[in-house]
């Protein structure tokens, strides 16, 4: 594979980067300030501008691109702020592409449409009180009743939480105990019997609600089923593809405070001179260079490899390789970021200490490092490891 964009590639990178610099870092200042997600009209135009369906189905009003030009223009985002790319994060690499991959013709054509315009946002109700990376312990139901399934429980960490307008929503299905009980179906937000918790504080994230989710005998139509009982399996196939858009969260996050770290150094001055000229900021600089230019690598190279995989979505081994590794080096990208700049770094004023916060949760989200981990050796050696002996 070539190590490079082609040029209509390179020309819609361009373009997202032109709008996100020229028009977000007001927004995402504001957003930070205020703990308040990306308002409607923002992402109406995100949506006329393409932005939103890069990589989903010409036929629902997407661009029918890859995976690897949607990932080089959400990395322009994410090098703004997380919240103002998030949007962009959940349309063409999150929940939405599970509808896409394994929802009806008729569950596709009333929500990815509405997610492509902008006007209608996706997320993922997965993670339970009891039930966060062991996932098959969730306990949320599912029973049929009719023409609808009732469900109930509790989920939470779900990012959007209270704010998106649909919810994959993971559950089990008649009582089936184990993977083999679990399946998915779309919860809309003003379903009966839908309630959220308290909006949850965390330490970076400012500007992407996440809140507990109630379900108490909420029914929804079979229509509304992405996957039933037994379709555990492929529900985690789709998060190859959002393993690569983490990694990229994290990487425009670290390709941002190089960025700003290059600027930074050549104009600070100390002792007559600027501190780029001396060698231990350089070396700071080359490490942190060195980290976003190997994490962009791994992440396309997952990407490009995706249209030969089994519903054209990357593999776990290379999807958990990129994150993992993308996962580590913003934490230590932004570190670094951090002290070279000294007090300036440290300071609300600046956006580096805003990076440092945002960074690190993106080893916590979407399965954590040591997740990726598990999930490396596993493939290695071809066989998964049962975590429960």
């Amino acid at each position: 594979m070539t190590f490079d964009l082609t040029p209509d590639q390179r020309e819609l990178q361009q373009a997202a980067r032109k709008f996100a610099r020229a028009e977000l870092p007001g927004l995402a200042r504001r957003l930070e300030r205020e703990d308040a997600p990306v308002p409607a009209d923002v992402l109406r135009r995100y949506g006329g501008l393409g932005f939103l369906g890069i990589n989903l189905p010409e036929e629902y009003g997407g661009l029918g691109l890859g995976h690897l030009t949607a990932l080089a223009v959400l990395e322009e985002f994410a090098q703004i702020s997380v919240a103002v790319a998030f949007p962009v994060f959940e349309a063409l690499t999150g929940p939405v592409r599970t509808i896409e991959r394994f929802g009806s013709a008729e569950l596709k054509a009333q929500i990815i449409p509405q997610v492509v315009r902008g006007e209608k946002i996706v997320a993922v109700a997965m993670s339970e009180p009891g039930a966060g990376t062991a996932l098959t312990d969730l306990a949320t139901t599912a029973r049929a009743d009719g023409d609808h399934f009732v469900l109930n429980g509790t989920k939470r960490w779900s990012s959007g939480a209270g704010h998106s307008d649909y919810y994959i929503t993971y559950c089990r299905f008649d009582g089936i105990e184990g993977a083999k009980g679990i399946g998915a179906v779309v919860v809309p937000k003003d379903a009966d019997g839908v309630g959220f918790g308290k909006r949850e504080e965390l330490m970076g994230f400012r500007g992407i609600p996440s809140a507990d989710i109630v379900l108490e005998d909420v029914r929804v139509p079979k229509g509304n089923l992405i996957i039933g009982a037994g379709g555990f399996g492929k529900l985690m196939s789709a998060f190859g593809l959002e393993r690569c858009g983490n990694a990229t969260m994290g990487l425009g996050v670290a390709a941002a405070a190089l960025e700003e770290a290059l600027a930074y150094t050549q104009e600070r001055e100390a002792f007559g001179k600027p501190i780029v000229d001396f060698q231990a900021v350089q070396l700071k600089l080359a490490e942190m260079a060195m980290k976003v230019e190997a994490a962009r690598m791994l992440i396309w190279r997952a990407a490009a490899h995706a249209d030969a995989q089994p519903y054209g979505l990357p593999t776990q081994y290379e999807s958990s390789l990129a994150k993992c590794f993308s996962n580590e080096m913003v934490r230590e990208v932004t570190s670094l970021g951090v002290q070279v700049m000294g007090g300036y770094g440290y300071s609300k004023e600046y956006a580096m200490e805003q990076r440092l916060r945002d960074g690190f949760a993106w080893g916590i989200a979407g399965g954590s490092i040591d997740v990726q981990k598990t999930n490396i050796a596993a493939s290695l050696v071809g066989r998964r490891f049962d975590q429960r002996r």
